[in-house]
């Protein structure tokens, strides 16, 4: 495959016209190239995760406006469910929430308990299946290692199986799941295995995963849109995605 850098601050340079192309970068500029590229960005839906059984998250989670989020008075993780327009964390309370004119009130958020995650995992999935994953994080911090013989493996496998049987529908052909476990020592509760968030293929760190597996899923993820399967539709960043190109 051919491979081009295109410019930070311009249009797709010498890449317009170049048919069967894919992307991968980051979605404030996906927004200025994808239509010269006619490609289809695929991503899970903002309120996949607030959707799940509480058996698969094990913490409470709501889709919310901004300006409703800008009224807790509890300490919460507060995110945009799917761009970067202000950063994920734990706010003490919804008065600690960023503020400007890019964040209006009726800005959609995801809003959910504080949990401490022991360890942290990518799984990147193709057709409902994990092609390949890595452990990410220890306890919040940067921790890459392979999945691939990794402790935890069998155990990983085993609740990502669990997850896409029972919620799988709901999830585009290429996506990135995040699991971790949760660690409640304070309750004397065990240690329970949880999905962290769903997000793009085409916009995520691979960590140690299989760099070839995860090209697989990247590709499909944000590739050209008259290859788009019939049951991605729904998933494409792009509306305009949905009425280009005719369905194989």
């Amino acid at each position: 495959m051919d491979v081009e850098v295109l410019p930070a601050h311009g249009g797709v340079g010498t890449a317009r016209g170049r048919r069967g192309g894919h992307y991968y970068g980051g979605p404030a500029f996906a927004a200025r190239v994808v239509d010269d590229l006619e490609v289809a960005l695929l991503e899970p839906s903002d309120d996949w995760l607030a959707a799940l059984p509480y058996e698969y998250t094990g913490r409470r989670i709501a889709m919310a406006p901004l300006g409703e989020a800008r009224r807790l008075s509890r300490p919460a993780f507060v995110k945009p469910p799917s761009d970067k327009s202000f950063p994920a964390a734990v706010y003490a309370s919804g008065s600690c929430l960023p503020t400007g004119p890019e964040l209006p009130p009726d800005m959609p958020v995801q809003i959910s308990d504080v949990v401490t995650w022991g360890a942290e995992f990518r799984l990147y999935l193709l057709d409902g299946e994990v092609r390949t994953g890595s452990q990410y994080a220890t306890f919040g911090r940067l921790d890459a290692e392979r999945l691939d013989g990794h402790r935890y493996e069998d155990t990983v496998l085993e609740f990502a199986d669990d997850l896409l049987a029972t919620c799988g529908g709901g999830l585009p052909s290429a996506v990135v799941v995040d699991i971790g476990l949760l660690s409640t020592p304070e309750h004397g509760a065990a240690d329970q295995w949880a999905v962290v968030e769903a997000n793009m293929a085409w916009f995520s760190n691979c960590y140690a995963a299989d760099p070839d597996r995860v090209l697989d899923v990247v590709l499909r993820s944000a590739g050209p849109r008259t290859k788009r399967a019939e049951r991605d539709r729904r998933f494409c960043r792009n509306r305009e995605d949905t009425q280009l190109g005719p369905v194989r």
